[in-house]
């Protein structure tokens, strides 16, 4: 049985608790939830959605890069909005990131997030390397 493998990136914002980026194992891996901080600041990337819904999905991008995926190899996405209000702008933000890539997603409503911020974004991806 193989074991799990830990995943860590450097342009995306380290563990603040005990847990990791992200976790691999059988061709998957499992990324942590990640909140718009900027890596170098370790603050929000701004008050408004836009601005920490793109550092989400930068952060995102770089901990599926350090595992050896990319953004064609994500399966399932799971949203975190304290204010479905922004359900309309974040589609669209979505839809920019992603392209025409439609991995299963679910978008949740919640009471508040770390930091104060206004989104959370989880990810399930392939690893094709070996």
């Amino acid at each position: 049985m193989s074991k799990l493998e830990t995943i860590h990136s450097d342009a995306a914002p380290k563990a603040v608790g005990p847990y990791s980026q992200a976790v691999a194992h059988g061709g998957m891996v499992w990324l942590s939830g990640q909140i718009g901080l900027v890596p170098e600041r370790g603050e929000l990337a701004g008050d408004d959605l836009a601005s920490q819904a793109r550092q989400v999905m930068a952060n995102l991008a770089a901990v599926l890069e350090a595992a050896g995926a990319g953004l064609e190899d994500i399966i399932k996405v799971t949203i975190y909005l304290t204010d479905m209000g922004d359900f309309p702008e974040l589609n669209a933000l979505y839809a920019e990131w992603l392209g025409e890539h439609r991995p299963a997603r679910a978008t949740v409503a919640v009471a508040a997030l770390p930091l104060g911020a206004r989104i959370e974004m989880d990810v399930v991806a392939r690893v094709l390397s070996a």
